[in-house]
């Protein structure tokens, strides 16, 4: 036998990859129990009998960038490309809380996301579409309640009931302390703010998604596959177990709670992620909180691309990454898909690479068949063993975040900035002796300068000028200047006394963002109150 041309194969997990797989490597693995049928316990094989047969993924393309002019012409531009879901991102001031003419927010406005300070911003990103027929889903956490409470306002304004509006708001406060950072408040009155949304959003909102617990950014941080499974799905026990706390059951929350994973490199292994998270969850439901109805453990998920696969030389290879990462969400079950535009790794998408992106899910929706048949790897020798392994990996991980006391002493003891940053080093290093390929990084490279450059071929960055931030602060003086200081004054003192007591901040929100608040003084007014955040720095 001829010697294989690498040291032996593993996932980045870990996990051994065998040269075959055969019967014996899904001994243990007995079909009833831990496949199942599709649609019934334990939900291996997807969340619904039919599947794609009966209803396609929604093409939910993320975009958000300078003004609301700006974005609406972008969403209502997907819109026309065949997108069936709106997906907003907003620029950092706006995730962490303070207006565009802050100093804090100097070279930041509307660069990695739209610019939100009042609620005529709202009005322009969501000018002549219809929210009643649209979903819209909002990546935003620590300032989630403000902007769910803007898009109530404008909605209103336009004759749509809150009741009518369906999307989802990320409002996962805890994986920013986990990987991300664009956190508030201090972990206790943040989860308070999570679970007043729940609250106001079963009572008035029925058909929003209060949560979308996201594994994304902790494996774009650099964890693995079983810790992104882990993480996300303690975090999701977490929020649950705070919502029961504040008078909510498992039962009033699940039926809005979704998920949102990455899509990384390794083709099975993500496959098997997604269906061990979904399996998983289902268990760790029954088994933590008693959750007896099968509709109640469904894991719904949202899938993106991986932004940290995508690479600045020869970024048009990122069309192939993309797809291949596209096709192993469909395979894994996802609800709904964004595909990264090939030059992210660059700039902000280009409409044109936006516009290949979304025909990048079009052709696998409606020309390779694979929607036509239902967990197509199910009973794949390999796969099988890859999602029980992964499994068995994630049970391990969250015994570990279990015997720390739960997710929150984890947080502030720095246990998942360590282990996330172990994973990501291991990972890079794995690159730098070239034991992982990256195609155009460190295999296959083109010595052609041209090709090798930065900005390769034609590709030509997309940039939001400094023009942008100070038209967006003129239109924020003007707003201050015309509106009723006094009622805002009211409406702000309201808001600030509801925080120092125990009653739903929801509402006092939407008087607050109806009088002319501007998000920056609404958070202002919350921080003042609750505190502020300081990161534990962990080595």
């Amino acid at each position: 036998m001829k010697p294989e041309r690498k040291p032996p194969y593993a996932t980045p997990s870990g996990t051994p990859i065998e040269p075959v797989y055969t019967p014996e490597h899904v001994v243990g693995i007995p079909y009833e129990t831990e496949i199942g049928e599709p649609g019934a316990p334990p939900f291996t094989r997807g969340i619904h009998p039919t599947m794609y047969r009966g209803r396609l993924w929604t093409m939910r393309q993320y975009a958000g960038f300078g003004t609301g002019e700006e974005t609406n012409a972008r969403f209502r531009f997907l819109l026309a490309h065949g997108q069936s879901g709106l997906s907003l991102a907003f620029d950092l001031p706006t995730q962490m809380g303070y207006d565009s003419d802050d100093p804090i927010a100097a070279g930041e406005v509307g660069r990695v996301g739209v610019a939100i300070d009042t609620l005529d911003d709202m009005r322009r990103v969501f000018a002549d579409i219809p929210l009643d027929a649209v979903s819209v889903s909002m990546t935003i956490n620590a300032t989630a309640s403000i902007l769910l409470a803007l898009l109530v306002a404008v909605a209103e304004e336009r004759g749509v009931p809150r009741a009518a509006l369906t999307g989802t708001v990320q409002n996962d406060i805890l994986k920013e302390y986990v990987s991300r950072g664009t956190y508030i408040y201090p972990a206790a009155p943040s989860l308070r703010l999570v679970t007043d949304l729940f609250a106001f959003c079963s009572r008035e909102m029925p058909r929003w998604n209060t949560i979308s617990v996201s594994g994304y950014h902790i494996r774009e941080a650099g964890a693995t596959a079983a810790q992104e499974i882990a993480f996300t799905l303690a975090n999701g026990l977490t929020y649950l177990d705070a919502a029961r706390r504040a008078g909510l059951p498992p039962s009033d929350v699940l039926p809005r709670v979704s998920f949102f994973f990455n899509v990384h490199n390794v083709f099975f292994e993500e496959v098997a992620k997604f269906r061990a998270a979904r399996r998983l969850w289902g268990r760790l439901l029954e088994e933590r909180l008693g959750v007896a109805d099968p509709a109640l453990r469904r894991l719904r998920f949202h899938a993106q691309t991986a932004g940290s696969t995508l690479t600045a030389q020869e970024s048009r290879v990122n069309v192939a990454r993309v797809a291949f990462q596209a096709l192993a969400a469909v395979l894994g079950g996802a609800q709904s898909l964004h595909t990264n535009s090939y030059d992210e790794a660059l700039s902000l998408p280009s409409e044109e690479a936006a516009t290949l992106a979304l025909r990048t899910q079009q052709v696998l929706a409606h020309e390779t068949g694979v929607p036509r048949v239902v967990d197509p790897l199910g009973g794949s020798y390999l796969v099988e063993r890859l999602t029980t392994d992964l499994e068995t990996k994630a049970r391990a991980i969250l015994a570990e975040i279990d015997a720390l006391g739960g997710v929150l002493p984890a947080i502030e003891g720095g246990y998942f900035h360590r282990a996330i940053a172990q994973s990501a080093y291991a990972y890079q290093r794995a690159i730098e002796r070239g034991e992982i390929e990256i195609v155009g990084v460190n295999a296959a490279v083109t010595k052609d300068a041209a090709s090798d450059a930065r900005h390769p071929g034609d590709a030509r960055p997309f940039r939001v000028g400094d023009e942008r931030e100070a038209a967006q602060k003129e239109r924020l003086a003007a707003w201050r200047a015309a509106r009723d200081g006094a009622r805002v004054d009211a409406s702000l003192a309201r808001l600030e006394a509801g925080a120092r007591g125990a009653e739903n901040l929801l509402p006092a929100m939407i008087d607050a963002v109806r009088a002319g608040a501007t998000l920056g003084e609404i958070a202002g007014r919350l921080r003042a109150v609750f505190g502020s955040f300081r990161e534990k720095v962990a080595f």
